[in-house]
């Protein structure tokens, strides 16, 4: 199981971007830390979960 954002979810064996895309955030607004370090966007589709990985994915929002 991987922690994601404070939930478990069976996503180990998946890459960030496979995760992404069936979670349907934008990938353009959003930064991905894995395990305390940040994952580059270019690396969201080699970077692959472990097993107890803990995951926070952050969306920004823009305002004014």
């Amino acid at each position: 199981m991987v922690k994601i954002n404070g939930r478990e979810f069976n996503m180990a064996g998946k890459t960030v971007a496979e995760y992404l895309e069936e979670a349907d955030y934008d990938q353009k607004r959003i930064a991905v830390e894995r395990n305390g370090a940040l994952v580059p966007k270019a690396q969201y589709g080699k970077t692959v979960f472990a097993e107890g990985d803990c995951v926070e994915v952050v969306s920004f929002v823009g305002g004014g």
